[in-house]
């Protein structure tokens, strides 16, 4: 209980930061939205953990839900990684391309 209501405090902190990032306009209405579903759905993994429990064993898992929580943390953080790179990359080929725009035209007399 003692870990899960710690748990629950450093959500509740990430959250209200998550707010006066908002009202501050230092980040974006669609990832606040995220982070915000992000932050909401990990304080229910944390509140309903036995009900995780019961329902992996319903599904035939062996391992307890917190386990499940975690591995699909890490898939989504692995989906997340990927999609990041892939914009990396975009934004790479699109520097490259400016970059030989302005050189050619600098090149021109």
């Amino acid at each position: 209980m003692l870990q899960q209501s710690i748990a629950i405090l450093i959500i509740l902190i990430f959250v209200i930061r998550l707010f006066v990032l908002q009202k501050q306009k230092k980040i974006p209405a669609g990832e606040f939205i995220f982070w915000l579903l992000f932050w909401l759905i990990a304080a229910a993994g944390i509140i309903f953990v036995k009900d995780l429990d019961r329902l992996a064993a319903d599904f035939g898992f062996s391992a307890s839900g917190i386990q499940i929580i975690i591995y699909a943390a890490v898939a989504v953080l692995f989906y997340l990684n990927f999609r990041l790179r892939l914009k990396v990359e975009k934004m790479d080929k699109d520097i490259t391309q400016v970059i030989r725009e302005v050189a050619l035209r600098e090149k021109k007399p």
